[in-house]
């Protein structure tokens, strides 16, 4: 007996975009307000969570083709690589530095070196919780 899933998948597409919006607003605004890479990141996870807890495996994975392993591995070089460029001025590990850009919507923007560290720390979480959580349900099976 098929179950007759409309309304989850419905509701599902709608959530998951309010999630994904929100999880991209807690790791933007996490520079100046509470928020940063791991939590969003976290909230990021939860939104592909929800979808293969919808839809089956294979159906995310035709719409979302990433290995979440490399996602991680790129997260990972990215929080250490972002770091690491300070000290090719002189600075020591982690020396955040920032400066201001001009972008024609946005106008004067504050552009900071912790902002490529948390886009890897929010790559890394996101990689490694949907890594482990379908590997868990892989052994489930």
């Amino acid at each position: 007996m098929k179950i007759n899933d409309v309304i989850l998948r419905t509701v599902t597409k709608i959530i998951v975009f309010i999630i994904l919006t929100f999880g991209v607003e807690l790791f933007i605004s996490g520079h100046h307000d509470p928020g940063g890479g791991f939590s969003g990141g976290l909230v990021l996870a939860s939104a592909l969570l929800l979808l293969y807890m919808t839809y089956d495996i294979e159906t995310v994975h035709q719409g979302i083709p990433f290995d979440f392993k490399k996602i991680a591995g790129l997260g990972v070089f990215l929080a250490v690589a972002g770091s690491a460029v300070s000290m090719l001025f002189g600075n020591s590990f982690l020396t955040q530095g920032k400066g201001e850009v001009l972008l024609p919507i946005f106008g004067a923007t504050e552009i900071s070196m912790v902002l490529l560290f948390e886009a890897g720390v929010a790559l890394t979480v996101v990689g490694v919780v949907v890594t482990v959580l379908l590997t868990i349900s892989e052994d489930v099976k």
